[in-house]
């Protein structure tokens, strides 16, 4: 008898050691992530001190604020170029523009306003008054503003090379048009080959080959799928690519198909794996029940099995394309821009993404810069939270159906 108590006291403390193990892995993880959350919204705002590289009273009649828009066009003509008052002009005609935009226009081309210096978030709440005599002594015509670099503005404006009108419009449309098309492409193929390996394929040699290759891409490198893509899509296929069948003569193979078709290759072993796992757990009395009414194989799999599959199937794919999003490896390689002006109009245009404009933030030696990396991690961090949210949603929705 006091064998099998001390027996069991034993196992009560070894279970209570793994769970309390389990619970400093869990709080790890948590304050780990609230460590990462807090650097980066630290930098998303803050003071900063920004200064004009032309003095305004030099070029303009009298403050900005009190010019009327025809004073300011009168400026603008005068500071700029001819060549770059017509190449602006011809963008959008400065008499359609509001008073805003020409206040924008007149502050980043002609006063040349820039960022002198920031600070985090941390410190301008807690050093505020240090760093108001640091600015005022080594700026003293420069104005110190608190900023928040994460702003609509940032969000619907293009790229630009003047970190202060900055923005992310374009690697968010391209994030955009690179994911949907990556999903078309790879979620009926994956789904398709799933359902053959799990309900038509054997245990043949040849299928177990195809199986344990399967395996084995989801563990491959991604830069590995990019080497991939550049090989194929870029340069092989770069008739189709590129768009010079259709017709399409300024265009190369480094473009928004050929970066889809490459995460495709990347995610469709992922999607594969867990459409498996999803349709494995489908009871087989399921199946039994269905052919025994008079159902053939297509017909119960179409009514009863991919129905009972179809929120893991969900599930798993969206997780793959949140993969997807946040690559960064295989899309430099296929030939995304790190710097590009202009928005994609089409599946064979050029193209950047939004970790490749965070890559290109951080690699600028600005400390502005630094900043609006930070707010574009926010940006993608809240697109990957809506979609592992959408994955929930869809994963609830079926389940409740079935």
């Amino acid at each position: 008898m006091n064998t099998h108590s001390s027996t069991l006291s034993a196992r009560h403390r070894i279970g209570k050691f793994w769970q309390m193990l389990l619970a400093a892995a869990t709080i790890v993880g948590i304050l780990s992530l609230i460590v990462l959350i807090y650097n980066v919204v630290n930098e998303a705002a803050g003071l900063a001190v920004i200064q004009y590289s032309v003095d305004p009273k030099l070029v303009l009649p009298k403050p900005l604020d009190e010019l009327t828009n025809e004073e300011m066009i009168a400026a603008i003509e005068e500071n700029l170029s001819k060549g770059a008052y017509q190449r602006a002009n011809t963008d959008q005609p400065f008499n359609t523009r509001t008073k805003s935009e020409l206040t924008k226009f007149v502050q980043e081309r002609v006063l040349e306003e820039e960022v002198k210096g920031t600070w985090s978030l941390t410190d301008s709440l807690f050093k505020a008054d240090q760093i108001r005599a640091d600015a005022a002594k080594n700026y003293p015509k420069a104005r110190l503003e608190f900023r928040q670099w994460l702003t609509l503005d940032f969000i619907t404006q293009p790229m630009s090379s003047n970190p202060l009108y900055s923005g992310i419009r374009t690697a968010i449309l391209g994030s955009f048009f690179v994911i949907v098309l990556t999903i078309v492409i790879a979620f009926p193929v994956g789904v398709g080959a799933a359902i053959y390996l799990e309900e038509y394929a054997g245990h043949h040699w040849f299928n177990r080959i195809i199986q344990t290759n399967i395996d084995n891409l989801a563990g491959v490198p991604s830069i590995v799928y990019g080497m991939l893509g550049l090989a194929i899509f870029v340069r092989a296929l770069e008739p189709f690519t590129s768009g010079a069948i259709f017709g399409i003569l300024d265009s190369n193979g480094r473009t928004i198909i050929s970066a889809a078709l490459t995460m495709a290759l990347l995610i469709l072993p992922l999607i594969i794996i867990n459409g498996q796992e999803a349709i494995r757990a489908v009871p087989n009395s399921l199946r039994q029940a269905s052919y025994g009414l008079g159902a053939t194989r297509w017909e119960t799999i179409w009514h009863h099995v991919l129905p009972n599959s179809l929120p893991g199937i969900l599930t798993g794919t969206i997780l793959a394309i949140s993969r997807a999003i946040g690559e960064t490896a295989p899309l430099i390689i296929v030939g995304a821009s790190t710097f590009i002006a202009f928005d994609p109009n089409g599946l064979f245009a050029k193209f950047t993404v939004l970790p490749i404009q965070i890559y290109n933030f951080t690699q600028q030696p600005q400390d502005e810069y630094r900043n609006l990396a930070a707010a574009a991690i926010l940006v993608l961090l809240v697109l990957l939270l809506a979609l592992n949210s959408m994955a929930i949603f869809l994963r609830n929705r079926f389940s409740n159906r079935l």
